[in-house]
This record gives C-alpha cells, structure tokens and sequence, in this order.
C-alpha cells in the first residue's frame, strides 16, 4: 500500500517539477519577448531616434510603468516556483516520514508478536 502512496507521491513530485520547467520557459519569453524589446525601443529612443515632449514622455511611461510592470509578472512567476518547490520538498518529506513511521511500527510488532 505505501509503495503505491510513495509512487504516486514521487510521480506528483515529478509533475511540479515539469510545472516548474514550463514556468522557466514562461519566464524566459516574458524576459526574451517582453522585457528585452520594451528596453531596447528606450534605448532607441533615448538614443536620438525619437526627440521632444512626446519622446520623453513615451520613455517616462515605458520605464515607470511597463517594465516595472513585466518585472512583477517576472517577480510573481519565480514566487509562484519557489512555492511549487516547497511543496514537492512537504510532500517529499511527509512521505519519507510516513514510510519511517510505517517502517518503526512494522519492527514494534514484529518485536511483540515475531519474537
């Protein structure tokens, strides 16, 4: 029975972990496809590409309020990791502990009763 328990507790520590993988890769194109390109268009304008009231004022709002913002989608997305490796660490460990107590109970009774 706890075998089983302990297959399928290894098999969901397994699933986090591939959800943690796709959350990287989520983290990359928001950095590769979003954060990346929004710096660069300041750059470009900052550079001289774009001059006056309007230039300055598209930079202003690129860089206090655009990419903070894809930074805290970046920021919530390496939480949202952590806490997904917490919890395959919890389950990880609860299993151990189980399977131990299992293992301690198992040798009581074969002291009681096997001797």
């Amino acid at each position: 029975m706890f075998d089983v328990v302990g297959a399928l507790i290894r098999f969901a520590a397994q699933v986090v972990q591939s959800v943690q993988q796709q959350f990287t890769q989520q983290l990359n194109v928001v950095s590769e496809q979003v954060m990346n390109p929004l710096q660069g268009i300041v750059q470009t304008v900052t550079g001289g590409a774009w001059q006056g009231v309007g230039a300055d004022a598209f930079v202003q709002e690129v860089s206090s309020l655009a990419i903070p913002g894809v930074g805290v989608v970046g920021d919530q997305i390496r939480a949202f990791q952590g806490n997904l490796q917490k919890a395959s660490e919890i389950m990880i460990q609860a299993d151990q502990q189980a399977q131990s107590a299992v293992q301690n109970l198992g040798d009581v009774f074969d002291k009681i009763f096997g001797g």
